[in-house]
C-alpha cells in the first residue's frame, strides 16, 4: 500500500482514505454499495489514490469531488467516470480559474515527505469531460446507499454537501471542517457561503465527514459557524478583505 496515503474505516463499507504528509490533510471517502462504489473527492494526485480504492472495492467506482479545487481533483485522472456540479463544468473542461503556476506553489507551499516519483515539473490541473453533470437534489444511488447533493457554494461557486439520510451522514467538502474555512477566492463569496451554512442546518446529523484536518468534528460546529458569519454580517465584515477571525473550533478567512 502506498505511504503517501492513511486509510481508515468509518463503518463497515465507508473508508477515509487521508493525505497526512501534505499541510492540507485532505480525506477522501469511499462509500461501497451493492451495486456500485462512490469515491467523494480524489485528493491532490500527488500519488495514484485508484490503487487504495481497488484494494477496498471491486464495485465500478464512481468518483465525485465536492467541489473542482486542485486539492479534491487530482484523482479524477485514475478514474473513467466521474461527476461534479453544473456550476463548474466548465472549469474542469479547461477554464480552470487559477493558474497551474500558483496550484504549484500551493502543493509545496509547506515542506513534506512527497513520494519517491513525484516531480513537481510535471504537475497538472486535471481537466476532462464529467460522465454526468449534477443539480441540486440529485440522488447517487449505490444500490443499498443513496445520498442527496446539496448545492453549498460560497467556497466555490458548484461546491456541494452530500447528505445519507438513511446514516445521517454529512460529506461536508471545504463548507464545515476544523481549520481555516475560506471565502477569499475571486470565485468566493462570503454571504453565498452563509447561505450555505444557514441550508444545512436543519439536516438531522450523527457525523460530519469533512474534507480537511481533522476527524473528529464535533456536530455543534455547524451551528457555531452558522452564528459566527451572522456575527460578522452584523458587524459589517461579512466582505471580501475583511480578514481572518478565529473562533474555537475554526478560523474564517474572508
Amino acid at each position: 500500500m502506498s505511504e503517501w496515503f492513511t486509510v481508515e474505516q468509518i463503518d463497515e463499507d465507508t473508508y477515509v482514505i487521508s493525505e497526512y504528509k501534505h499541510w492540507e490533510e485532505t480525506h477522501c471517502y469511499l462509500l461501497n454499495g451493492t451495486e456500485r462504489s462512490l469515491l467523494i473527492d480524489t485528493g491532490m494526485g500527488i500519488d495514484n489514490i485508484k490503487e487504495i480504492v481497488n484494494q477496498l472495492t471491486d464495485k465500478p467506482v464512481i468518483a465525485l469531488p465536492t467541489h473542482t479545487h486542485w486539492d479534491h481533483i487530482g484523482g479524477l485522472q485514475y478514474f473513467d467516470e466521474f461527476y461534479v456540479h453544473e456550476d463548474e463544468e466548465e472549469w474542469i473542461n479547461g477554464n480552470f480559474p487559477l493558474t497551474l503556476e500558483y496550484i504549484k506553489s500551493l502543493v509545496i507551499e509547506e515542506p513534506c515527505d512527497f513520494p519517491s516519483d513525484f516531480d513537481l515539473d510535471k504537475y497538472e490541473i486535471f481537466q476532462g469531460q464529467p460522465s454526468k453533470v449534477l443539480k441540486d437534489g440529485d440522488i447517487i444511488d449505490l444500490g443499498n446507499r443513496k445520498l442527496k447533493v446539496i448545492h453549498t457554494p460560497g467556497h466555490a461557486p458548484g461546491h456541494i454537501c452530500l447528505y445519507e439520510e438513511a446514516r445521517e451522514y454529512l460529506y461536508s467538502g471545504d463548507l464545515i471542517y476544523i481549520g481555516k474555512l475560506t471565502a477569499f477566492f475571486p470565485t468566493s463569496d462570503p454571504v453565498i457561503y452563509n447561505n450555505s451554512i444557514k441550508k444545512i442546518l436543519p439536516l438531522p446529523v450523527k457525523k460530519i465527514l469533512s474534507a480537511h484536518h481533522d476527524l473528529n468534528v464535533p456536530l455543534s460546529i455547524i451551528s457555531e459557524i452558522s452564528e459566527a458569519f451572522d456575527d460578522l454580517k452584523i458587524k459589517g465584515k461579512l466582505k471580501q478583505g475583511s480578514g481572518t477571525f478565529s473562533y474555537p473550533n475554526f478560523e474564517i478567512e474572508i
